[in-house]
């Protein structure tokens, strides 16, 4: 995996305004149906891990591990986070691409 590529596409995302980071907004945004691909930090806790995947699944939302939360909240300028929530199927596609 090309890490500087798929950290400055979500970072392109980001300054879009097509995602969106931290459980709580994240759960939100795959209920609601908005979310098009979650990017879970492998260092997040194993509730949220848990809570995010199961989610995930019910909704039908593809996940993808990325190595740690400082590189996720590096990637959208901004401290650790565990998790980030696409919202745009364009970087949702792309990213996926450069993640598997």
């Amino acid at each position: 995996m090309n890490q500087k590529q798929w950290m400055s596409l979500l970072g392109l995302a980001n300054r879009a305004r097509k995602i969106t980071s931290g459980e709580e907004l994240t759960v939100k945004e795959i209920r609601s149906g908005t979310a098009k691909l979650i990017l879970l930090s492998e260092d997040a806790s194993e509730n949220t891990t848990k809570k995010i995947t199961d989610k995930c699944k019910s909704y039908a939302v593809p996940v993808r591990l990325v190595p740690n939360r400082e590189l996720l909240g590096q990637s959208i300028g901004k401290e650790a986070r565990v998790v980030v929530a696409v919202l745009d199927n364009g970087f949702a596609k792309k990213l996926l691409t450069l993640l598997d």
